[in-house]
């Protein structure tokens, strides 16, 4: 789980006023929360503390899906008491899924947290972080329903030229892996118009790429009695002047339908990318984990994407070593994965998540097998994703140009981006110098490694309103960098590396 501390300078009248600094662990969803609650504190007259600087309030925007998610939220906590300790007013607030699961624990166990707040009450914090000053006792405010919907609250976002929209938030499923229903809450969904109107909204500001986002994006609309609503709201946005890449997060392959193939392969702004969970290829193991679909469905959605739209890079997540799993079940999973031919795949060996059916089943594999399994299915993956990327040299590609999204970038002197199927993509030449993040560079793929393409070869430079809204920023008075979040790289929002999509939710 990687965390991230957000920071940016003030001047004049600003520099009286208080600070804060938001550190972000796990999914899509929570990242987008994070820019809400940024857009609160700003709202409430806070500003973001300089690089460097103890900041008057610390928020924890947390995950119950990572690994050991409790210890390193709890190691951090007690790293900050000292210094809590020795700066009067300062203030920490914990919120996101932990929050959510441990509720009147985390003070209990941390007694210098001075607010905890949950997933369906973000628009709180303001108004909690005062309460707590006043009263000089720590707060707890959880609510067991969406209070607000996240999206119409201010925002505060990292990215100049991509932003998410959500379309939902919870889920349905019940997924014996998963704590993400318990802890998100039951799916609501938002109106087909007012997404748009935030879409347009963005592209007006100019944005050039949305990820729409949600727990289960298939099921978008049963709410309100539309089970076509998601395909019809991904024409709509081929509807939208300016907007040039919509993405989408995650899909379910129980609800998977053709027309949203159809609409992925007849809107032209639709980009031919596919992040579909599989889990498992073994129908005994996903009928264990209460996956509602068996390894021909899968394969089927993913021949019927494929028939649509030829250059669709599919990716996917996979976990290893689930309870009960023999080596059968494996090597169904290893089969599916040779036959979907994934651009990439996220895999993760299995471990106990607390609150979960799956954490109290019987035959736990042991962990040497575990591993033994992961490194084959990586070496597989692996040996897959070159061949698939060695496809693409010589290839004519659009590169949509990203802030940090190489990690060497700055050593190197080199820009990054993502291609229209979301491969990363590194431009080595010096012709595309002159390009700023948010600007779309037309190159030559001159290589390829299993994990990204080398263009030497730049064709063309084309200057956008999303690099001209990014350099208007760099004008601006400094608000700080922007450093990777612990997400995967689906849609481009921000940098990110690679972990599991949406809580690995679907």
């Amino acid at each position: 789980m990687t965390a991230t501390t957000q920071t940016a300078t003030t001047q004049g009248a600003e520099s009286a006023a208080r600070t804060y600094e938001v550190r972000t662990y796990g999914c899509q969803m929570n990242v987008h929360d994070s820019e809400r609650l940024s857009g609160l504190l700003e709202d409430a007259g806070y500003v973001r503390a300089a690089e460097g600087d103890t900041p008057d309030v610390v928020v924890f925007n947390t995950c119950a899906v990572r690994e050991n998610a409790d210890n390193r939220l709890y190691g951090n906590l007690g790293h900050l008491r000292p210094i809590k300790m020795a700066r009067k007013g300062m203030q920490i607030a914990v919120g996101g899924c932990l929050a959510q699961k441990d509720q009147g624990e985390i003070v209990r166990r941390a007694p210098w947290v001075d607010v905890v707040f949950g997933t369906h009450n973000i628009g709180s914090l303001p108004v909690l972080l005062e309460r707590a000053r006043i009263a000089e006792e720590a707060q707890v405010e959880i609510k067991e329903s969406l209070e607000t919907f996240p999206s119409t609250l201010p925002s505060r976002r990292e990215s100049a030229y991509a932003a998410w929209v959500a379309i939902s938030v919870g889920c349905n499923n019940t997924c014996t892996f998963c704590i993400v229903p318990s802890l998100r809450g039951k799916e609501k969904d938002r109106r087909p118009g007012d997404i748009l109107n935030e879409v347009r909204t963005l592209v007006d500001q100019g944005v050039l790429e949305i990820t729409l986002l949600g727990q289960n994006v298939n099921t978008y609309g049963v709410e309100f009695g539309d089970r076509l609503a998601f395909g019809k709201l991904l024409r709509a946005c081929g509807d939208i002047e300016g907007l040039e890449r919509v993405r989408f997060t995650s899909p379910h392959p129980a609800a998977f339908t053709d027309d949203v193939i159809a609409a992925m392969a007849e809107t032209p702004n639709v980009m031919h990318q596919l992040h579909m969970p599989l889990q498992s290829g073994s129908a005994r193991i996903l009928k264990a984990m209460r996956r509602s679909y068996r390894s021909e469905r899968y394969l089927g959605i993913i021949e019927r994407v494929r028939a649509a739209m030829p250059d669709a890079a599919i990716s996917t997540d996979i976990i290893v070593g689930f309870p009960g799993e023999t080596e059968e079940d494996f090597q169904q999973t290893l089969d599916v994965v040779r036959r979907s031919r994934f651009a990439n795949a996220f895999t993760f060996q299995y471990s106990i998540r607390p609150g979960t059916p799956a954490a109290t089943m019987e035959d736990q594999v042991p962990k040497e097998v575990v591993q033994e399994r992961y490194e084959r299915l990586v070496a597989l993956q692996e040996e897959i994703s070159w061949e698939e990327n060695k496809k693409q040299v010589g290839r004519t590609l659009e590169v949509l140009v990203a802030e940090g999204e190489g990690r060497k970038d700055d050593a190197t002197r080199r820009l990054s981006g993502r291609a229209a199927d979301n491969r990363l993509v590194h431009l080595a030449g010096e012709a595309a110098a002159d390009a700023r993040p948010g600007d779309m560079v037309t190159v030559e793929v001159t290589y390829a490694a299993p994990h990204h393409l080398v263009a030497d070869k730049v064709l063309s430079v084309r200057r956008t309103r999303a690099g001209d809204a990014w350099e208007a920023r760099q004008a601006a008075p400094q608000r700080g960098n922007a450093v990777s979040l612990g997400m995967p790289p689906i849609g481009r929002p921000a940098p990110l590396p690679a972990e599991p999509s949406a809580c690995s939710a679907v």
